[in-house]
């Protein structure tokens, strides 16, 4: 996969990261599409095909991903606001294989069984697993070794929304994000997307 990727963006966009044994090799990419971000991804999650339900057929083979913002120091490994990224694709990249089950787009886990905060500025404890959005055309499937490899992208959400997706649907809380300008693109700063902005009248 990593050639496709060469293909796509070029060599010098696409660079192979550490990792410690045991570990799933990562790739990170350096995109400029809207805006500057950088892509942490799996590279061979996608050796692994996915038992998906019969109406998920052609998505079997999946890397998972976080688009990192481009106000990240993302090679400061020291960095506990920005650290947790390494720790947690490789964490769920473990458990689907290790359990033998799937991902796709729309599903949610908590952040551990303490369901704690990423961070002292990430505050959210759940995640979702959604299409890319603002990297839609950049992230767009690739093919390789005959296999059609999507990228699912990671991203935090705070309790409240997860119950709101429990309750109404993926579709409906992704509605609410696109209605914030929320993406896949992670942000210290963002609100939650259930909360209605005040509004003061004169």
């Amino acid at each position: 996969m990593k050639n496709e990727l060469i293909q796509r963006f070029g060599e010098e966009r696409v660079v192979d990261l550490p990792v410690q044994d045991g570990e799933l090799p990562l790739l990170m990419l350096d995109l400029e599409a809207k805006i500057p971000v950088n892509v942490l991804l799996t590279n061979g999650l996608s050796k692994y095909k996915m038992p998906v339900h019969e109406k998920e057929k052609g998505k079997e083979f999946n890397e998972l991903c976080f688009c990192l913002p481009g106000y990240w120091d993302w090679e400061d490994r020291s960095n506990p606001n920005t650290n947790w990224v390494f720790h947690w694709i490789q964490r769920l990249a473990k458990y689907v294989q290790e359990n033998e089950t799937w991902f796709g787009h729309g599903h949610t886990m908590p952040c551990g069984k303490e369901m704690q905060s990423l961070s002292s500025t990430m505050k959210q404890n759940h995640f979702i697993l959604v299409k890319p959005m603002l990297l839609e055309k950049e992230m767009a499937p690739v093919k390789s070794n005959g296999k059609e490899i999507n990228f699912l992208f990671i991203v935090p959400i705070f309790g409240d929304e997860m119950d709101y997706k429990q309750g109404k649907g993926t579709q409906k809380l992704l509605a609410k994000f696109i209605n914030k300008g929320i993406t896949e693109e992670l942000d210290d700063f963002r609100g939650n997307a259930l909360k209605r902005r005040w509004i003061f009248r004169s």
